[in-house]
């Protein structure tokens, strides 16, 4: 046995792992397993805090494919979700029903109108929380919420992931930024539907030999006599989202002797077969010579050619869905029915491949199915103006749908995504009277949640724009703000470019919808072009036919109008502007918080671009230039800077890095550099102006930390005297390319011993040759180690190629500027020794 407890047969996959972390996506498949197992719910997830402890963010999910679950894949910590109380307060949150979920967690109800219950737990290890876990079940009149026991499983199941977290964190084997990772899908077994195996295979995960039946070989293309017995051939045929859950089975399979009831998919001909597994326990435990095996068998689901053969002979359409909602069969009536060609319905999602499928309605049907288990019937309106119903059937592998023509009048009120009642004839259903709910309000909460991490203005309008358009259905966008008694447009989408030049500046008593809205601080919809003229004649036509004018107001005070314009005439029924009157605060405050930032980070950056060189000196025999490259993430400004400062025959060159990303960093900055050039300009030799910087930031923070390396360059004999206090090394390009690491001895971090001292270390530097001075901003990556981060960038520094010195830093650079997310500010200073020629 390994020291993880399995044997070596029990990783046959080689590079096809699916993250950094093997063991840890395991656990993770192995947990979200047990837990949708001991507690009889038909799924679950996990969810691990990010590295920033910002947000809980979706790591594995077993029933319920990733991609179905939309803005919930990243919750921030503070919001008021099940998952995110359960990680804050430690405790479980057990939610029996739809009822008791509206009363805890209303935003959530509204976002999931499903009937559901939930269970939500943190994972934890100690004092160490890194996440937490929730399992969701069909609510019914026969189900009152999870047992005491099933309930107690499911927090053992929670603290056992938390352990096994926490081990492989200290083993240094959990992963950098754990809650980043991707998700790893599992699939749960379908326990119930009748199935016949139709191909066996048994693995003994002692000896890694593996035996499998003729009916497996020839299901996966092999001839019986060429099977090598090998695991890794089995693995390659797999669904690569399912390696996670076959190890997590091959683990528990020789833990304690069997697997929590699983399931995974395996590759045939282009098509997907399940495979169920399960664990055998040896016959004599006590016997070492008999081992635990992974036994499994691909399912089929008993139809054969003769039901497919009598499905396509049914008028009405048929067809199955996958676990992530992908067409994988649809009978002949079914294209008739649609329009559409089988080779455009399969391996998509139907309200991909069809566009008057897209509405939000529908898909939130095909949600409220997979959420509740429980099946749904629709209207559908296939353009210009025939109503179809449709009808879905879950399981836990997928969906059955069905989809026949409405032969009776349908009111002309009725919206697309209307429920048909179950008792309904599926050949001549009649709507239900009531009003339906609207498909877009599940994105209430994604649109919340996005206006929640949106920092700058730009990021609240693309938020608004990518939630707001789509959940209701429009096609413009513009949205202004109050600046000096006028509107100003801030954004726009689906407008002309320029279409709204004349709108630029309208003071608020202008008689238009926008300023009418904004000054009666109630929205105002207009259902037509007509009625807008009726009630603005002369107002330019923006193409639209109707139109949403919701006031933007935070704290009683207008910040701003949101527009939102319609290609088609559209009713606003009244849950519709209630919903979008409520948006209207939620962006308010949105982008009052958004445009108080944007006003810090401009003032905040001025300070430190001043607080750097405006322009380098231009020196004799020796070239220059510089770089500073702010972060790119929320309005952290850094301590990074450089200096280069004259002294007679010689030059002084120097980059530092002050700890932290806010303003007292930045002026932290601001002073050692004053201080170092005061030291230098006075004349100190280069380790007595570390040692006397040393002592200053001690005088000025003793909480702030700061490292940097300084060199003493003379020109005339090309000799450079450098020290470093806990900074990187500086590199070297030597005339003919080689690079090099100064790795010279250094003295520890400035600010964190008085009495601390910093050698000196000379070197000569050849005509030609570039010294390198940098921040650990430009070469950290979160995967990989200090080393190697600098070894990265001398074979950057010893390729990249230019005319000029600017050239060169820009392309040192080049990697940096394009990274969105980048957490750390750099500096760097590049210096070109290049004496004149004698004469």
């Amino acid at each position: 046995m390994s020291a993880n407890g399995m044997g070596a047969a029990s990783y046959p996959f080689g590079a096809a792992s699916v993250s950094e972390s093997p063991e840890r996506d395991d656990a993770l498949a192995g947990a979200v397993t047990r837990a949708v197992e001991v507690t009889g719910a038909h799924a679950g997830s996990v969810f691990l805090v990010s590295s920033d402890g910002r947000s809980l963010v979706l790591t594995a999910a077993a029933g319920t494919p990733p991609s179905l679950l939309g803005g919930w894949r990243r919750i921030p910590v503070n919001s008021h979700i099940p998952v995110a109380e359960a990680f804050r307060s430690g405790r479980m949150v057990h939610l029996t029903d739809a009822d008791e979920t509206m009363r805890r967690f209303p935003q959530l109800a509204v976002a999931l109108p499903y009937a559901f219950g939930s269970a939500s737990v943190p994972v934890r290890a100690g004092k160490d929380s890194f996440g937490a876990m929730a399992v969701v079940w069909t609510a019914g009149r026969e189900r009152a919420g999870l047992s005491k026991t099933q309930r107690r499983l499911l927090r053992s199941a929670a603290d056992r992931l938390g352990a096994t977290l926490a081990e492989l964190r200290a083993r240094q084997a959990l992963g950098v930024g754990a809650g980043d990772a991707r998700t790893v899908p599992v699939v749960v077994p379908v326990l119930s539907a009748p199935v016949i195996r139709v191909g066996l295979f048994d693995w003994n995960l002692e000896t890694g030999a593996l035996t499998a039946d003729d009916e497996l070989c020839a299901i996966f293309g092999i001839a019986p006599r060429e099977f090598d017995g090998r695991a890794a051939t089995l693995a390659a045929r797999i669904d690569p989202a399912d390696l996670a859950g076959f190890r997590s089975a091959a683990r528990t399979a020789v833990e304690e002797g069997h697997v929590f009831a699983h399931c995974l998919r395996v590759r045939d001909d282009g098509a997907h077969r399940i495979v169920e597994l399960w664990g055998r326990v040896p016959e004599s435990p006590d016997d070492p010579r008999v081992s635990s095996h992974l036994v499994g068998a691909v399912l089929d689901s008993g139809t054969g050619m003769a039901a497919v053969a009598a499905i396509e002979r049914l008028s009405d359409g048929f067809f199955a869905l996958s676990p992530d909602g992908q067409v994988t069969y649809a009978n002949h009536s079914l294209e008739q029915l649609l329009r559409v060609r089988h080779d455009e319905l399969l391996g998509r999602r139907l309200w991909d491949a069809l566009p008057w499928l897209a509405d939000p309605a529908y898909e939130d049907r095909y949600r409220a199915a997979v959420v509740s288990q429980q099946p749904v019937s629709f209207l559908v309106r296939r353009p210009p103006d025939e109503w179809l119903v449709f009808s879905l059937h879950p399981g836990a592998q997928g969906m059955t749908g069905w989809a026949a023509p409405v032969r009776q009048p349908v009111p002309a009120e009725t919206g697309p995504g209307t429920p048909v009642a179950a008792e309904d004839s599926p050949v001549s259903p009649s709507p239900l009277p009531a009003r339906p709910r609207l498909g877009a309000l599940y994105r209430v909460l994604q649109l919340g949640s996005a206006l929640t991490e949106a920092v700058t203005v730009h990021e609240v309008c693309d938020a608004v724009a990518e939630q707001l358009l789509p959940a209701f259905g429009g096609q413009k966008l513009a949205i202004s703000v109050v600046e000096e008694q006028g509107l100003h447009l801030l954004a726009q989408r689906g407008h002309p470019e320029g279409s709204l030049t004349w709108f630029e500046g309208t003071p608020l008593h202008a008689r238009l919808p926008m300023t009418d809205a904004l000054t009666s601080g109630a929205p105002l919809f207009v259902e037509s072009r007509q009625k807008l003229l009726e009630t603005y004649p002369g107002l330019p036509a923006d193409g639209a036919a109707a139109w949403a004018f919701l006031p933007l107001i935070a704290s009683d005070r207008p910040v701003g109008v949101c527009v939102l314009g319609f290609d088609d005439a559209h009713r606003f029924p009244d849950e519709e502007r209630g919903v979008l009157t409520a948006l209207g605060g939620l962006i308010a405050q949105a982008l009052e918080r958004a445009r108080l930032y944007d006003a810090e980070f401009a003032l905040a950056r001025g300070l430190q671009t001043a607080l750097l060189p405006q322009r380098l000196p231009t020196l004799p025999d020796i070239r220059v230039t510089g770089r500073y490259l702010p972060g790119t993430r929320g309005m952290d400004i850094g301590g990074d800077w450089y200096d280069v400062i004259p002294t007679g025959e010689e030059v002084a060159l120097i980059v530092g890095d002050v700890e932290g990303h806010n303003v007292a960093a930045a002026a932290t900055m601001g002073q050692l550099r004053s201080a170092v050039r005061a030291f230098v300009t006075a004349g100190h030799e280069p380790g007595d102006v570390i040692v006397s910087t040393n002592r200053l930031l001690l005088d000025l923070d003793p909480e702030l930390l700061a490292s940097c390396c300084y060199v003493r360059f003379h020109p005339g004999s090309g000799i450079a005297r450098m020290v470093r206090a806990g900074h990187c090394p500086p590199l070297l390009r030597l005339p003919d390319g080689r690079t090099e690491v100064l790795d010279f001895p250094g003295g520890p971090l400035l600010g964190v011993e008085g009495t601390s001292d910093y050698p000196e270390a000379e070197l000569r530097l050849p005509p030609g040759a570039v010294l390198a001075l940098y921040t650990d901003g430009l070469i950290e990556r979160r995967e990989a180690d200090i080393g190697s981060d600098i070894d990265r960038l001398r074979a950057s520094l010893a390729h990249t190629s230019g005319d000029s010195l600017e050239d060169l830093a820009d392309g040192l650079l080049r990697e940096a500027r394009q990274s969105p997310d980048r957490a750390d500010d750099i500096a760097l200073l590049l210096t070109e020794y290049a004496p004149s020629p004698a004469l």
